[in-house]
């Protein structure tokens, strides 16, 4: 009791918000209702009392066994008067009546006096979060020792050796790329033209080539595979299912978990429940009923017809007058059973799924994510965005756990780059541990088409293996006569 009270108030900054969570522990059934110790243990408990990591329940212990019903239901409020009807599937039945077979239980708590109206346009309602998640638990590290930790953070990676120990590795050289004719780059424009439906042709055929002037781009990627981890608590609900308590043995640490990636260089995401943190714990949402009052109706059953507003009939102009007529939709009742919750008053627990019990435990997340920094080379007109998403020639290529700068490029500008960015990624991920490395460099061809057409002189560029065409003054542009419909 003392370690409840400790952790209440330690999250908890008045008095008053120290006594809501005490009350809501209390009709969780969380919380003794007397207190009476014996030999310094607590008792006075329920029979669902606070499982920590190292007091799981035993079969025939504290939890109902698999199959049984999760706890005693119908006694948790006044519900309707003696004598009154209860409203189901657009009959009256008798009050004490029992519901048909495979229907829901009837609602038996708080509910208002008077039939609420009905609203279309309701949403269910979000289902709190746990009452067991606002506090820390005790998770059985290594050893036998028992320490409280937060499950709802990122964890550091442990510390590793350096494994940039020693000379770089060698490397070849690198071989320069290839070049077009002015049959290919008449042959890519006659294409960019046949693209775009505002151009004419008639400047592709006439146009006569002064000079082609190739040049290389250069595109430097450096690739980091890390793997970060996070934990917090994950609930699902129990049906009876196996499971991995702390009393076969203590927790490992988030990072002892083993995991493989299944691919390098991918982003790609699993979740993994951590070994022995399981627990069976009530149900936070109905407190271990299976149900919960109908947000719709708040418990009655029905409501008032909205298409008659409960008056029984319908108010129509026939003949030059207005005269009254029987609503069909609740047959001159004003009332309509509820749709939500079939006339019962209570709803489906969206988090058990009426099974009453949760299966909690703590989630581990794991992230691998790929990161991924450039740096181009291009030293004409042409926009560097534009040799991001052509092909080229690999010229260099290397995959490490840790990769070396480059510093034998022809290009200093590239050496320099790679030296920057590989810095860059050794201190830019301090909560991830770096897998796996990888850095290239491309070479993409780039020729300079210098043109004349009608006494004019200008350019166009073909760049990449697919000879993609950049013209963004072609002289035969016909837009203007273009109309979007």
């Amino acid at each position: 009791m003392d370690t409840v009270n400790v952790l209440l108030r330690s999250q908890m900054t008045s008095r008053a918000e120290v006594k809501a969570g005490r009350r809501e522990w209390r009709y969780a059934g969380l919380l003794p209702t007397a207190r009476s110790t014996t030999s310094g243990s607590v008792s006075g408990y329920r029979s669902h009392t606070i499982p920590s990591l190292r007091s799981y329940p035993q079969a025939g212990g504290a939890y109902p066994p698999a199959g049984a019903a999760p706890y005693p239901q119908g006694q948790h409020g006044a519900g309707y008067p003696p004598g009154s009807p209860r409203y189901t599937d657009n009959r009256v039945v008798a009050a004490g009546a029992a519901p048909p077979a495979g229907a829901a239980p009837s609602y038996q708590g708080e509910m208002p006096h008077e039939d609420v109206k009905d609203d279309p346009n309701l949403q269910a309602p979000t289902p709190p979060p746990p009452v067991w998640s606002r506090w820390a638990w005790w998770l059985a590290m290594r050893g036998s020792a028992s320490v409280q930790v937060r499950a709802d953070i990122s964890l550091a990676p442990p510390s590793y050796e350096e494994l940039m120990q020693g000379p770089p590795p060698e490397r070849s050289g690198f071989t320069s790329s290839p070049t077009i004719t002015e049959e290919d780059a008449r042959a890519a424009l006659h294409q960019f033209v046949a693209e775009n439906c505002c151009y004419g042709s008639k400047a592709a055929k006439e146009m006569v080539f002064r000079e082609l002037k190739s040049s290389s781009a250069f595109h430097y990627t450096l690739e980091t595979f890390a793997e970060s981890r996070s934990t917090c608590w994950a609930y699902e609900p129990y049906k009876g299912q196996a499971i991995d308590g702390p009393e076969r043995g203590p927790a490992p640490g988030p990072w002892d978990v083993q995991a493989t990636a299944p691919a390098l260089f991918s982003t790609q995401r699993v979740d993994v429940e951590v070994p022995h943190t399981a627990s069976v714990k009530p149900c936070h949402n109905c407190f271990a009923r299976g149900y919960t009052r109908c947000y719709r109706c708040h418990g009655r059953g029905r409501l008032f017809c909205h298409q008659c507003h409960g008056k029984g009939h319908q108010t129509v102009y026939e003949n030059g007058e207005h005269i009254h007529r029987r609503c069909i939709w609740c047959d001159g009742d004003g009332r309509r059973r509820c749709y939500t919750c079939n006339g019962f008053g209570q709803v489906e627990c969206t988090v058990c799924r009426t099974h009453g019990n949760l299966k909690c435990y703590i989630k581990l997340t794991i992230q691998w994510t790929n990161h991924t920094k450039d740096h181009v080379v291009e030293r004409t007109a042409l926009p560097d965005q534009l040799i991001r998403e052509v092909s080229g020639q690999v010229a260099f290529e290397e995959q490490q756990p840790r990769v070396w700068p480059i510093n034998h490029f022809p290009d200093q500008e590239i050496n320099m780059a790679s030296k920057s960015l590989v810095q860059e990624h050794r201190q830019a991920f301090p909560t991830e541990r770096i897998l796996m490395q990888r850095h290239r460099v491309r070479i993409v061809p780039v020729t300079q088409v210098m043109y004349t057409y009608k006494s004019q002189q200008n350019a166009f560029f073909v760049y990449g293996f697919e000879h993609k065409v950049y013209a963004p003054d072609y002289p035969d542009q016909c837009c203007w006569g273009c109309t979007l419909l």
